[in-house]
């Protein structure tokens, strides 16, 4: 299918389209009920469908068609004989929505079908509508008029289909766990939560700017401060950030918290739930992705950022690494060094240059530099770290976690060197949140946090590797 302008068909008058339509049947329904019939047998039961005409085959006094509702597809059996209006019958437009009664029989061929004994048309279809054997072949064009797409392209059915089931079995395997699903802001006075550039809009009656969510962890924390131990929220997030294969400006984001816990719990709390997941979706926890094999049972393997930076990029370095050797070895390696970057910071860089990438996992990369984790609690072993991992799998960031700083001195300091970072120009750098602090000093405590991207667990579990395959209306550039 082109995006040229198709040849726009007679319209119908909108007087000719019933306000209603009343099934008794579906596609699906049908396939299950009469699939024991045998060739050329009639079942002597009449069916209601609806959905649009996807397929049509005329054949003299005979016309065959597709039916395709939200179940599946079921073929068409019409006859000049029987059908009333037949010629309005095969005159009708691929695409069109009709609405079909008729007995269920068997064809002489061995198709199941549906003999049209009445019909109508529900709705028209006024573009082009392209066929299943050919569907749509600008990728833009699948992204841009998914309300296409989702009939011409059985894979992208199947991965929204799949992305409910995901999210409907996350929620009830963490309420089976006693946590509890909330909601929280989309607004926010202050952006925090995360280190990421937000958008920013404006209340006129307040006159007041806001900046919409770039993580919902600041307000899910001070309801665990208010008593609610085991708190979740799928959210709706936004970054003012660029567009790639892994990247949506808006996207969703599970986050969770849970009183008394550390991030050894968090992790086992990860792999226990996409193992779960893939059992549910996929039926096994071996999957092929991008044609390679990957196994998401549990237990995963855990080790530390300097462990596998040594492992994979074979850079040996630690937090008491001269600087300059840190610059020179990011220098090599192409990456951008700023004034204020700290060993923690460079170690980072160094790690994701050389490093995440080549994890095909899945692994907990445990252990990151304080420098570049503002809400993790210091390492209970170790100075300069604190108890942070991401899980990786298939060479990207799943999902981040921490043991979560409960200490509103040291949270202080911790914004305050964020804020001194936006001043001089990271406007990916936290402020202050004087709020935030004084809910902390009710007391936070001991508590894991949990932050997965959703979109890329659906990706990992549908075997896309394209984040617009996975949401139904990805951001575009404008249309030329």
């Amino acid at each position: 299918m082109t995006d040229e302008t198709p040849d726009v068909p007679e319209a119908i008058g909108a007087t000719d389209v019933p306000y209603r339509f009343e099934t008794t049947s579906t596609a699906a329904a049908v396939e299950e009920a009469w699939s024991g019939l045998a060739d050329g047998e009639e079942s002597g039961q009449v069916v209601t469908v609806a959905g649009r005409l996807m397929l049509r085959r005329d054949q003299g006094k005979l016309a065959f068609g597709d039916l395709q509702d939200a179940t599946g597809r079921v073929q068409l059996f019409a006859l000049a004989r029987s059908t009333p209006d037949f010629d309005g019958f095969t005159g009708l437009h691929l695409g069109d929505w009709i609405g079909v009664t008729g007995e269920v029989l068997r064809t002489r061929r061995g198709e199941l079908s549906i003999r049209v004994d009445s019909w109508v048309r529900l709705a028209e279809a006024r573009r082009g509508f392209p066929d299943k054997w050919h569907g749509i072949s600008d990728v833009d064009m699948r992204f841009r008029q998914r309300y296409v797409d989702l009939w011409v392209t059985d894979e992208a059915r199947a991965a929204f289909t799949a992305r409910s089931r995901i999210m409907s079995a996350t929620r009830r395997w963490l309420e089976d766990r006693g946590f509890l699903e909330v909601e929280t802001p989309v607004f926010h006075p202050i952006p925090g939560g995360a280190l990421a550039r937000p958008f920013t809009t404006h209340h006129n009656a307040l006159d007041l700017d806001l900046y919409l969510r770039i993580a919902p962890e600041l307000y899910l924390k001070r309801l665990t401060v208010g008593g609610m131990e085991r708190v979740f929220e799928i959210a709706r997030v936004f970054r003012n950030e660029g567009l790639s294969t892994r990247h949506n400006p808006e996207f969703t984001m599970l986050e969770l918290y849970q009183a008394y816990a550390d991030y050894h719990d968090v992790m086992e709390l990860v792999e226990q739930l996409v193992e779960h997941l893939a059992l549910e979706v996929c039926g096994t926890t071996s999957l092929t992705y991008d044609g390679r094999e990957l196994d998401l049972s549990a237990p995963w393997r855990r080790a530390t950022l300097l462990e596998l930076l040594a492992e994979h990029g074979g850079i040996e370095v630690d937090l008491d690494t001269p600087r300059d050797e840190l610059v020179r070895l990011c220098e090599e390696r192409d990456i951008p060094v700023k004034d204020g970057d700290g060993p923690g910071k460079l170690i980072l860089e160094l790690y994701e240059k050389t490093t995440e990438p080549e994890l095909w996992g899945p692994v907990f990369v445990m252990d990151y530099p304080k420098e570049v984790s503002p809400l993790s609690r210091d390492h209970r072993d170790h100075p300069g770290w604190v108890e942070r991992f991401e899980g990786i799998v298939a060479g990207r960031e799943l999902c981040n976690a921490f043991t979560e700083l409960v200490d509103p001195d040291e949270q202080r300091l911790r914004f305050e060197a964020q804020a001194e970072a936006k001043e001089a120009g990271d406007d990916e750098a936290m402020a202050v949140d004087e709020d935030y602090l004084r809910a902390l000093e009710y007391g936070l405590p001991p508590t894991g946090g949990l932050g997965i991207g959703m979109d890329r667990l659906v990706m990992l579990l549908t075997g896309t590797t394209t984040i617009r395959d996975v949401i139904l209306f990805p951001t575009l550039r404008p249309e030329q």
